[in-house]
């Protein structure tokens, strides 16, 4: 049988990560849509540190379940569309929807990676949406800075992992890379 590290194809989905590099817990379901293409920005009330910028870190879901009120406050924001829609900053739209109305997500564990961008202020990211105001979640607080995700690769498997809060070292586990 081959090991999760053979079973992936490089460049369609995504290499596994060398060891050590920095990894971001987010919760669900905002992590599998970073890996989707669907949220170009994460927001948060900090600054993306200049160590960080121009990196590749790992994207990893939270064990935390994810709240769904917030998931249909989404998808009503979405079906809404226009500038309620622009709010969230997620985008193909549709493609959101079909990643929203999955109705359950991996769990602790490691589903890609992301190049982080130069981080931008939230205001100015609304701007670009065409929004007043932008925040793809209730924690209003948390869209002060909005950190690019750019060049995002899809692991075939969710890989199981602890992750904790702000950045973190991801080491991948010894079964992963046979």
């Amino acid at each position: 049988m081959k090991t999760l590290f053979e079973r992936m194809s490089k460049g369609a989905v995504g290499e596994l990560p060398p060891r050590p590099m920095k990894a971001l817990t987010l919760w669900q379901p905002w992590a599998s849509l970073v890996v989707a293409e669907c949220k170009p920005y994460e927001f948060r009330k900090w600054r993306a540190p200049a160590s960080i910028v121009g990196q590749r870190i790992v994207i990893h879901a939270s064990a935390r379940k994810a709240d769904m009120r917030e998931v249909k406050r989404l998808l009503r924001l979405l079906h809404a569309g226009g500038r309620y829609a622009a709010q969230t900053c997620l985008t193909p739209v549709d493609a959101a929807i079909a990643v929203l109305e999955q109705g359950s997500w991996p769990l602790g564990a490691g589903l890609g990676t992301a190049i982080v961008g130069e981080p931008r202020d939230g205001i100015a990211i609304g701007v670009d949406f065409g929004a007043i105001k932008v925040n793809d979640s209730s924690r209003n607080y948390h869209a002060n800075w909005g950190w690019p995700m750019l060049e995002i690769e899809r692991w075939a498997e969710p890989i199981p992992m602890r992750g904790a809060q702000g950045l973190w070292t991801w080491s991948t586990p010894e079964w992963a890379d046979g």
